[in-house]
């Protein structure tokens, strides 16, 4: 605080604005070297002993291991505050050495560490309540009376919700975790707003949400982004009216032939992806799933060939393999004496030596791909292991789900796993296509409006404040996604908290990046490694020329600007997030669809305000301004042009 003062007092008598970012006197470049020096060492090492907490706790779960996880949190709290205090002592971005400026920036610009001890404590402990009030959340099952309401929902209702085709239980189901984490966290995450900007502006931000932002270094980065999910947008438009009437085939007039979709019967929670409805939408009911789950029981495979022929994948390519550590201490099946966490998962130990994967593994196809993925991530720690501490990190947020995802299209598609000898059906025949393409844009084309619209909506309560939090969530939905709720919601719902990166203080546009930067980074590797046809039969298993790519700009780690790194990976044709791979892969899907959809009687869909008689139409979303109340009247003038457009303007 007192580094926070002096630093505002040296900007008013020199007669200047408060600067863009915190900073303090210090021009001593040596300094400043020495600090970051101490910085990488001390960093490792109290990251070493959080990361092995973390692990030990994840692979054996007992209070024991809690407790010591918790204080190695405690102790890395500290240490981040007092490097923060210490960063913003010294001038900065008037530093010359660019490296060092680079890294001094990185540890200026994160966390809440400006904050007034109480406050910072306050904010802490906010984020923790609300973690543990969601994840102990438990519903009642769907008309049972006199069983424990014990069901959770990773183990329970996202199945639930994935596997069930009867509407009313969907709904009972939607209905009951929304109230279960909703209006329990609403004030909660109030004041958390009003500490998460306290935190920002102290550090020289207008918001929270522009502080977010600060770390894609990118003024143009919103702007960006916009262009991308408009470029998008028709091709979703198309497969949502393709899966609209699949849907009507299964539900009849529930659904309206021309209007949005209830959140609650596209096999999701939150409606972000549609894989598990792909038995009611695929286009060729009669051809085979592609899945080689059978043939890998056949050959007897065990969790460790499965990683074994992960590595070999990477060592194909020329990049490296796996060191001794992983093999000695990685989890690759669960322990019969022990309770674990069994969500697969990628560590680094900050060590420069010891990675490992958690992984619950079965002998299943998703399991196969899944370890590929999380291979993936070690391999970009192996990558930049011999970076500072600082730039041991992704070259931006959702570049590691980016990299791992782009190695996953190239081990989920038909070639590779017949060159693997695990699918015998080698013909590329239409229909198979057709249903591939169907499976991956349930899972990636569906997931991109929403993966938008959360940050969308946190930055403008982080700006706008929190009144109408539920109404500008639904908004966005209906705007970007074309879902309504399925039950008239009001202000005290907060259904935005349904979803645990909002109340967990987790940043999603990263997630955004993720799934469009794959496609860039895929096609570029397959560019590279001499593929010719359709981008989705790519296969990189092999192509040393691909591994070169890639091994070249992971290990750059967050060392260079992202945009930098993105030419690099193109090869120079952009330095921006674009669309256009993404759409490339999916053009045969795109025509598909085109044709199939030439008869319906709206492409997109429209919103109506007579159809009252639908449980998710206009009512449903706006109940709460003819329930009475005054508070949303600005919401109401912002929005009713909207939906006069879109009941006048067909979208086709």
């Amino acid at each position: 605080m007192k580094t926070l003062c002096i630093a505002l007092v040296v900007q008013l008598l020199a007669g200047y604005s408060i600067a863009r970012y915190l900073e303090g006197l210090n021009v001593n470049l040596g300094e400043a070297l020495q600090f970051l020096r101490e910085y990488d060492q001390e960093g490792s090492t109290v990251c070493n002993k959080l990361m092995t907490a973390q692990w030990n706790f994840a692979t054996n779960i007992t209070d024991h291991n809690r407790r010591k996880m918790l204080e190695e949190q405690t102790m890395k709290l500290k240490f981040d505050r007092a490097s923060w205090r210490k960063t913003v002592s010294f001038a900065w971005s008037r530093v010359p050495d660019p490296l060092a400026r680079r890294q001094l920036k990185l540890i200026a610009i994160k966390g809440r560490n400006s904050l007034t001890d109480d406050k910072f404590n306050e904010m802490h402990h906010l984020i923790m309540e609300m973690k543990e009030l969601y994840n102990r959340a438990r519903l009642c099952p769907y008309r049972k009376i006199g069983v424990p309401c014990d069901l959770s929902f990773d183990e329970d209702i996202a199945r639930l919700m994935s596997q069930s085709r009867d509407y009313d239980e969907l709904l009972h189901y939607w209905q009951a975790w929304h109230e279960a984490v909703g209006p329990p966290l609403r004030n909660k995450y109030i004041r958390y707003v009003q500490l998460a900007n306290q935190a920002a502006k102290l550090n020289g931000f207008a918001d929270a949400g522009d502080q977010m932002r600060e770390i894609y270094e990118d003024d143009y980065f919103q702007q960006n982004i916009a262009e991308v999910i408009s470029a998008i947008t028709p091709l979703y438009k198309h497969l949502f009216t393709y899966v609209r009437s699949r849907l009507i085939e299964r539900y009849g007039d529930r659904i309206r032939s021309d209007g949005p979709l209830p959140a609650h019967v596209l096999g999701n929670m939150w409606a972000q992806n549609w894989e598990g409805i792909f038995n009611l939408v695929q286009p060729f009911p009669a051809v085979k799933r592609f899945d080689v789950t059978l043939d890998m029981m056949i050959q007897g495979y065990t969790s460790l060939r499965m990683f074994q022929m992960a590595e070999e994948f990477f060592t194909s390519m020329g990049m490296k393999p796996m060191h001794p550590e992983f093999w000695r201490y990685s989890m690759f099946e669960k322990p019969i004496d022990r309770d674990v966490k069994c969500s697969a998962s990628a560590w680094d130990f900050c060590n420069r030596m010891d990675f490992r994967i958690k992984q619950c593994t079965k002998i299943t196809t998703e399991d196969l791909v899944s370890t590929h993925h999380e291979m993936t991530h070690i391999q970009y720690y192996l990558q930049y292991k011999d970076q500072p501490f600082i730039f041991r990190s992704e070259a931006l947020p959702g570049f590691h789900e980016a990299v791992s995802n782009a190695i996953s299209l190239s081990v989920f598609n038909p070639q590779h796993l017949h060159r693997i000898g695990l699918y015998n059906n080698s013909t590329d025949d239409y229909e198979s296509n057709m249903n591939f393409l169907m499976l991956m844009a349930l899972q990636k084309v569906a997931y991109l409006p929403f993966a938008y619209i959360v940050d969308q909506w946190r930055w403008r309560v982080f700006s706008d404040g929190v009144v109408d939090m539920t109404t500008r969530w639904w908004e966005l939905r209906l705007q970007y996604q074309g879902i309504l709720p399925p039950v008239p919601r009001t202000e005290r719902d907060f259904d935005p908290a349904s979803k645990y990166h909002v109340p967990a203080d987790l940043p999603y546009s990263n997630y955004f990046v993720s799934v469009v930067l794959q496609f860039q980074l895929f096609e570029s590797l397959c560019d590279t490694s001499g593929h010719t046809g359709d981008l989705h039969n790519c296969d990189l298993y092999r192509s040393r020329e691909a591994g070169r790519l890639l091994s070249d700009i992971l290990s750059l780690g967050s060392s260079m600007s992202w945009p930098n790194i993105i030419r690099q990976m193109t090869r120079g044709r952009t330095n921006r997030i674009d669309a256009g791979a993404m759409l490339r892969y999916f053009k045969p899907l795109t025509e598909f669809l085109r044709r199939h959809n030439q008869m319906e009687p709206v492409i997109g869909w429209v919103t109506n305000q007579e159809d009252t008689d639908l449980p998710y139409s206009f009512t449903a979303l706006f109940a709460h301004w003819y329930l009475g109340g005054t508070a949303s009247i600005t919401s109401l003038t912002v929005i009713l042009p909207i939906i006069l457009l879109l009941t006048l303007y067909r979208i086709f």
